[in-house]
């Protein structure tokens, strides 16, 4: 068994798409498994490669996998918590970024401003296992019933400091209506309700509020099909990327060069605000 770790959010799994990948191709004979959160299901599936997912919630705790490891690979941080949990299930071999205190130091050193896909796939070139950067495409959900060819607006995120003003997505989609955009507004459940004064200071039907209306599945079909997405630095920028819709992102406070949608996929702008 190979079990990975990468118990994060949206953008994180979407980020280690191609070290997922990598895994499967170096291990064709072996389970791969991912500890992650079971909420993030559907968008593993949407990968591909991965043959089970193991429930994992952050570092509190992992669960037995279920048999012997094989190789675990930390595709979660730098440690020396995530490392102490993977050596944990007793593996025949860690992969993971050196770390003194995890008393691991055969891996490569981690640095702190390498983008967050380049750094995976750098630590499983350190161990001799090759991975590509670009490959990043998710797999196109199955028909659903998520309208097609909207723009979208994703106005929120779980970290404030990465929010562009409301106001400013109300002129925004205010502006893209005139143009002959159908716009939709997106978002979790808690951001319903800020996404829909975004919708009423835009003059935008009660329709046009998805946040909170639609599952992981469905968030990912919706933006496969889109005409456009805008939003922040979060988890449906990296879907953009993934079903190469065009998108904008907004920065900030973190630098694109960090979590950015890589430059030769020019369908992608990004502005660091």
């Amino acid at each position: 068994m190979i079990l990975a770790l990468r118990a994060l959010g949206v953008g994180d799994l979407a980020t280690g798409v191609p070290a997922l990948r990598a895994l499967r191709a170096a291990y064709p004979d072996r389970d791969l498994v991912l500890a992650a959160p079971a909420w993030l299901g559907p968008l593993v599936e949407l990968v591909g490669g991965v043959d089970r997912l193991l429930p994992t919630d952050g570092l509190d705790r992992l669960d037995r996998p279920g048999g012997p490891v094989e190789v675990a690979v930390n595709l979660h941080g730098r440690g020396p918590e995530s490392h102490r949990l993977l050596a944990g299930t007793r593996p025949a071999r860690l992969l993971a970024f050196a770390n003194s205190a995890a008393g691991h130091g055969d891996g490569p050193d981690w640095d702190d401003d390498e983008h967050e896909v380049m750094r995976w796939c750098r630590l499983l070139g350190g161990y001799g296992i090759a991975a590509d950067p670009t490959d990043l495409d998710l797999r196109r959900p199955g028909p659903g019933t998520m309208p097609g060819g909207v723009t979208v607006l994703h106005p929120g995120s779980k970290i404030p400091a990465k929010r562009w003003p409301a106001g400013r997505y109300a002129a925004l989609a205010r502006e893209l209506t005139a143009r002959g955009h159908r716009v939709v507004l997106t978002g979790s459940a808690p951001e319903r309700a800020a996404a829909a004064r975004v919708a009423s200071a835009a003059g935008l039907p009660d329709g046009a509020v998805l946040a909170g209306r639609t599952d992981l599945a469905e968030l990912a079909a919706l933006v496969a099909d889109a005409r456009l997405v805008v939003s922040g630095d979060t988890g449906v920028a990296h879907l953009a990327t993934g079903y190469r819709t065009a998108s904008v992102v907004l920065f900030g406070p973190v630098p694109p060069t960090r979590w950015g949608p890589p430059p030769e996929r020019r369908r992608h702008r990004v502005l660091w605000v």
